[in-house]
């Protein structure tokens, strides 16, 4: 719970930017989750950073989340601060050629600013949905391509919210799903990007062809996380579970999904008790059928998991 000095103090920073006792469920892709003591949504990084300075000085723990994708929010509720970057919402092109992007643009919004513009280099996760500063903490990417190989540079605030920091894509350590280098409880708060010159036509093409392919293999049209596990080595995680008969298996409301099986879809009323169920089954599965270990992709809030 945040006792009443706290809230005084963060109401009084933040205005409409704060709100108490709010579902988890309605801020993520999942539409599953029990409820945040705050969610505290920052107007720009001085808010951001008074936010950070203000949380470390009550000793108050803080989760940063963007648009609610690639996560899972337990039933239980999530003690401490929720902090959406959402309205950290810049984006502009520098002289060099390369971007400024803040951490609560949407792909989707960098895809479109791309395709106008004609820059390449961008657009591989095209209709694959999230923010800029989710994308970066899982170096998120397809085969192939990864939002690490275009980093120029990260903007970090750092957890007491007392500095920003500009850090060079040589102290970073991105890595298949992981970015390592930045000190525990710090916020990604923008980066600078590396794209190359093309034409609108050209990138148009890419990113059509891009959401047709995702529109005929993957669940859009109900609510999920994105891939719950991470590909093993010259394998894929959904070929492995459907391998070991999963695929189509629900628990409660959630259901592996028949059109991906990497997918797990809130097909209506599921908990997130049902969705670790189906990860806990898939990983014990896929073990037993292949002895290949699956590692959960996903990130899971409320709780060890």
């Amino acid at each position: 719970m945040i006792d009443p000095t706290l809230r005084a103090a963060l109401e009084a920073l933040l205005g409409g930017g704060i709100r108490f006792d709010v579902p988890l469920a309605r801020l993520t892709s999942l539409r599953i989750g029990g409820p945040a003591d705050a969610v505290a949504a920052p107007a720009d990084r001085a808010q951001l950073q008074a936010t950070l300075a203000l949380l470390a000085h009550e000793r108050v723990p803080h989760h940063v989340i963007g648009g609610g994708f690639n996560s899972l929010a337990l039933d239980v509720p999530v003690p401490g601060v929720v902090i959406q970057l959402g309205r950290l919402r810049r984006l502009e092109e520098r002289p060099d050629g390369m971007l400024r992007v803040e951490a609560g643009v949407s792909h989707s919004q960098l895809t479109r600013f791309c395709v106008d513009r004609g820059f390449a280099g961008l657009t591989f996760g095209a209709g694959i949905p999230g923010s800029i500063g989710g994308w970066l903490a899982m170096n998120a990417g397809i085969p192939g391509h990864e939002i690490g190989d275009r980093v120029v540079e990260v903007e970090v605030a750092s957890p007491s919210g007392q500095r920003r920091s500009h850090l060079p894509r040589a102290r970073l350590h991105f890595s298949y799903r992981s970015l390592r280098g930045l000190a525990p409880g710090s916020v990604i708060v923008s980066a600078l990007l590396r794209v190359d010159r093309s034409t609108p036509e050209a990138v148009r093409a890419e990113v059509d062809a891009l959401l047709a392919r995702r529109g005929a293999t993957q669940p859009l049209s109900v609510p999920s996380c994105g891939s719950v596990f991470k590909n093993p080595p010259g394998d894929f995680a959904g070929r492995l579970i459907e391998a070991a008969g999963l695929k189509g298996y629900r628990v409660g409301g959630a259901q592996i999904s028949p059109v991906h099986a990497n997918f797990i879809a809130n097909t209506g009323g599921a908990t997130a008790s049902d969705v670790m169920e189906l990860i806990r089954l898939a990983q014990e599965r896929v073990r037993e059928h292949s002895g290949t270990r699956l590692e959960r992709e996903v990130r899971i809030l409320g709780g060890a998991a």
